[in-house]
């Protein structure tokens, strides 16, 4: 269950469907990202090969990363009840 969010356009687009504050080309492929990762209970249930599904490291040590498109990434920890500090951004 996603539990907490950073990205409040991301919550917004959660919550009411609203795309005001997301890229809105990314509003189907996040859909699907958030509705998975409202459901799993571990990375290995988002291990699927399109989501490039990663750990990250150095300051973001303990966090995971799935590839939304192209250089756009969620990025979040997951935590015993659930994922938290859910955030949509732009890596590089």
């Amino acid at each position: 269950m996603i539990l907490t969010f950073r990205h409040k356009g991301l919550e917004a687009f959660f919550r009411t469907g609203s795309a005001a504050g997301i890229q809105p080309m990314h509003a189907k492929r996040l859909r699907e990202l958030l509705t998975a990762l409202n459901v799993a209970q571990s990375p290995q249930d988002l291990a699927r090969p399109s989501w490039r599904l990663h750990g990250l490291s150095g300051d973001r040590a303990g966090f995971h990363a799935v590839t939304v498109q192209a250089n756009w990434r969620l990025v979040f920890r997951f935590v015993p009840n659930g994922i938290e500090l859910l955030d949509y951004l732009d890596y590089h």
